[in-house]
């Protein structure tokens, strides 16, 4: 299972238990971070960039990673697909593989003679150094693809030059294969990174307090964010529109935070990297969970309710039948949060005093959206009593 793909959908059950767990929606979170997001400069890519613009920003995030740490130069996606093109593709998927290993020893001798996480040097280099770098995390960006999308892996320019001739697919042939507007949008996103907040934050930290591509081992779904920092969990966007939260990256954000179920990171604060604006954005975990209205304000509750659906279901997909829909729907409606009375029963927050009748929301908000939640089926209507009337007396 996979956190990205869980999210992609509205009708997936990981979507399905986000959008009911998190009553305030996206709306307080996306004007906590425009507030925070004060710059109209944005550093678009150039034309030859075109439909690669996924590709320089897997490149620049691992860039900016290895700024903070270099314990693992080349990201372990990478490596997976460096080793699972050796396993198809018959001959050109051999030499892909061979290609692969060349680069990434390639790429980790440059990581270690650079001394890229070294505090006491800038966060950038001479720039004939950083577009060598560029190249050669461009290059692996391509074999990650392999191994997050084997079908899109075979529109890429190395597979592609790969499969046209093996016998002349060499490391050097590789790093020929990035259009230069791809490099030069690499590095300029690197210099200016290394003259904002993310250069500030790098030097108030060291190597040690730094883990590079963190990921969730254990509870049944793949999901790897960038950076934790000294308990800072950092994602990146290269977004052309990064003034914009897009709800799927607010609920990605607060995924991440939820799947480390044993608390390995000791994440206290989610924050966001716009390597475009070179905003900073973040948020204390408890602000963050206020902003988005979770039912349950306990996260170990959270994150354990989370696991038993990620073991029930798989939840990063559309149910493909009714059985499996019906299934799916009645884990929800187990897993939903018992509303005690006197809570508001869209949020789950204790109500206000009222001296009138009783309330059922604790604002207009939750009354509205609790019209929506139940089309969808995550609130179940009210049952309404039956009020007799008297019979009139001259009946």
């Amino acid at each position: 299972m996979s956190l990205t793909s869980g999210l992609h959908s509205p009708r997936t059950p990981l979507r399905r238990f986000l959008d009911r767990e998190l009553s305030a929606g996206p709306k307080p979170v996306r004007e906590s971070f425009r507030a925070q997001h004060r710059t109209d400069y944005v550093l678009m890519p150039p034309p030859g960039v075109g439909t690669e613009a996924g590709t320089v920003g897997t490149a620049i995030d691992q860039r900016l990673r290895l700024a903070f740490t270099a314990a693992a130069p080349v990201d372990e996606a990478s490596l997976l697909g460096i080793e699972s093109t050796g396993a198809s593709y018959s001959g050109a998927g051999l030499r892909m593989r061979a290609v692969g290993n060349e680069l990434a020893a390639r790429l980790t001798e440059a990581v270690q003679s650079l001394d890229l996480d070294n505090r006491a040097t800038p966060m950038d280099r001479a720039h004939d150094e950083e577009e060598d770098l560029a190249r050669m995390l461009l290059a692996a960006a391509w074999y990650q693809v392999l191994w997050r999308n084997p079908f899109g892996f075979t529109y890429t320019p190395l597979f592609i030059a790969a499969l046209e001739d093996p016998g002349a697919f060499t490391l050097a042939r590789l790093l020929q294969l990035p259009h230069p507007d791809m490099v030069a949008d690499v590095v300029a996103q690197l210099y200016q990174a290394a003259e904002g907040p993310l250069e500030a934050l790098r030097r108030r930290t060291s190597p040690q307090d730094c883990i590079g591509g963190p990921t969730f081992a254990g509870v049944g779904i793949s999901a790897d964010a960038d950076l934790v920092i000294d308990g800072l969990l950092l994602d990146f966007k290269s977004t052309k529109r990064p003034g914009h939260l897009k709800k799927r990256t607010a609920w990605q954000l607060l995924g991440y935070l939820l799947l480390d179920t044993p608390d390995r990171y000791r994440i206290d604060t989610l924050g966001l990297y716009l390597t475009r604006s070179a905003v900073l954005a973040s948020w204390p975990v408890e602000e963050y969970l206020d902003l988005l209205g979770t039912c349950r304000r306990h996260l170990p509750s959270l994150r354990a309710v989370l696991a038993e659906l990620l073991a029930g279901c798989p939840a990063d997909v559309v149910p493909c039948d009714h059985e499996e829909e019906s299934r799916a729907d009645r884990l929800l409606q187990r897993l939903a949060p018992v509303i005690e009375p006197g809570h508001c029963r869209v949020c789950a927050q204790a109500l206000p005093k009222s001296l009138r009748r009783p309330r059922d929301f604790c604002s207009r908000w939750c009354s509205v959206r609790a019209q929506t939640l139940r089309k969808k089926g995550l609130l179940p209507a009210r049952p309404t009593a039956t009020v007799l009337h008297p019979r009139r007396a001259d009946l």
